[in-house]
């Protein structure tokens, strides 16, 4: 059991019991679900997990909005089979779990999607969306792939790098006002200091992991935020790819 003393702050939220329109693929060394748009189409767009791991059918149902708005959507296992994080855990052993599972060393794995991507899928301009753990991902790779054209990063930031400003892909940050995991004053840091098109957008009275974590549908006071920054996300994606 967890314990009281140190609670995840991570909340799993609404836990959906969506079963998803893709399918699971091998792409060489790691596992993928994979949904395609109805028509044909050379964009593509790579969601990368929360904490919680690939299968989270939360995190499905985003790449399924995607799909359904014209892209290839592929949410690898960027854990590469190792456990996802589980709520029943107690917080103070997050750092420890995190140790071989950190954000800024997925280069092999984004190499070989990126090159599924392109030689069976047939896509030109591809994106990337993250949430949480896959935010700092996105806010990472946005650092070092200038062939990705545009990257949004659901409550994730990275904190350490130095050159954490210098974007190359013009990125969306959507953030939650009340966020336990990241403090207000780390987002507004990045104002100012980034070159390429960015944009901070902070939700008032929202919390972690709010986007794709809690549903519009059981939620209705906080259903118009929810598809607001969906909504963002795709207007995001749709003006750079």
């Amino acid at each position: 059991m967890a314990n009281e003393a140190k609670p995840c702050p991570c909340d799993i939220g609404d836990r959906s019991d969506y079963g998803g329109l893709g399918q699971e693929v091998q792409i060489e060394h790691i596992k993928a679900y994979v949904v395609k748009p109805s028509a044909t189409s050379d964009k593509a767009v790579i969601v990368i997990q929360d904490i919680f791991g690939w299968e989270l059918p939360n995190t499905r149902y985003m790449a399924d909005m995607l799909a359904a708005n014209g892209y290839t959507a592929v949410c690898p296992d960027f854990f590469v089979g190792k456990e996802p994080w589980s709520p029943t855990k107690d917080w103070s052993t997050f750092q420890e779990w995190l140790k071989d599972k950190k954000p800024t060393d997925i280069n092999k794995e984004v190499d070989v999607v990126l090159k599924y991507l392109k030689e069976q899928c047939g896509a030109k301009r591809i994106g990337i969306v993250g949430f949480c753990w896959g935010g700092v991902a996105t806010h990472y790779l946005a650092l070092l792939y200038p062939e990705i054209k545009a990257g949004v990063s659901v409550y994730g930031i990275v904190r350490e790098r130095e050159d954490r400003y210098s974007l190359k892909s013009p990125t969306l940050f959507i953030f939650a006002e009340n966020d336990n995991v990241i403090p207000l004053d780390q987002v507004t840091n990045l104002k100012g200091k980034c070159t390429v098109d960015f944009q901070l957008k902070v939700f008032p009275g929202q919390t972690h992991g709010f986007v794709h974590r809690k549903r519009e549908d059981i939620n209705p006071a906080d259903k118009p935020q929810i598809e607001e920054a969906r909504k963002d996300m795709l207007n995001w994606l749709n003006k750079y790819i």
